[in-house]
């Protein structure tokens, strides 16, 4: 992590200046910051892991191969069929596939060494593939059961009459507003979260080690610790945040498709 210490040498705790970094470069007319060369890199490697993993599949594959098989198994098996079915599974399978690896490996930058940084902490990919998930649902629904999908979402069977008005409003903001919302603060925030926790560890470890000295070293100690711990956790949000947005997203399918609401 790159400390942060005032310009009087005293500590300088982590704030939201951190997701709006400056201007590395620019690429005809587009202008590319940390962030934005990370978010590259992550898609590059995505790319790469997942066309060199599936390129030259083996009978008896190798342990790169069969961790790329893995990934793909889990989302296929754990997620699209059992939550949609085979045959349903299998046609929103690809999309689903590219949200969990997309949201892992945007995600996974937030730990990695001279990156720091998620690719996911700004507004612009969570809401990217918040959008992309609420328009497969929506296609989803339309597509099975017509403008039928719309009425069923908001007008559910078995409502009394005088209760329909105000459960088609109810409907209306957590089905067709919240959702979309909701999945795109709850990865976001995460990752916003996580990154400044760990920028304040390794900070605050600089800055005692460094900085402070003397007994206060001993802090410094406990920072680290705290910030190797961090660590570890952040890994383990990283993983849980790509198969939340995709299990959601797969619900969301699962509701589109039903025959009735």
């Amino acid at each position: 992590m790159i400390p942060r210490l005032a310009d009087n040498g005293g500590f300088h705790g982590p704030s939201i200046d951190e997701f709006f970094p400056g201007e590395l470069f620019n690429i005809f007319g587009l202008t590319v910051h940390r962030i934005t060369l990370v978010q590259a890199i992550s898609t590059l490697a995505i790319i790469l892991i997942l066309v060199l993993g599936t390129r030259r599949m083996k009978i008896i594959p190798g342990r790169f191969q069969s961790v790329v098989e893995m990934g793909l198994g889990f989302v296929r098996t754990n997620v699209a069929h059992d939550l949609l079915g085979r045959k349903d599974g299998d046609r929103f399978l690809p999309i689903l596939t590219t949200i969990f690896f997309m949201v892992l490996f945007f995600n996974i930058t937030g730990i990695i060494p001279f990156l720091n940084i998620a690719g996911s902490s700004v507004a612009a990919v969570p809401l990217t593939l918040a959008v992309v998930s609420y328009v497969t649902f929506i296609y989803a629904g339309i597509r099975r059961n017509g403008w039928r999908f719309f009425k069923n979402s908001l007008f559910p069977q078995g409502v009394p009459g005088f209760a329909l008005p105000i459960v088609a409003v109810i409907e209306l903001v957590s089905t067709f507003i919240l959702r979309p919302v909701t999945l795109m603060l709850r990865l976001l925030m995460n990752m916003i979260v996580g990154h400044m926790l760990l920028v304040l560890c390794f900070s605050a470890t600089w800055f005692f080690f460094f900085t402070a000295g003397g007994g206060w070293a001993a802090l410094g100690v406990g920072t680290l610790a705290f910030g190797g711990a961090f660590t570890v956790f952040e890994i383990l949000v990283a993983v849980l945040q790509a198969y939340v947005f995709t299990v959601l997203t797969a619900v969301y399918i699962q509701l589109a498709v039903a025959e009735e609401h």
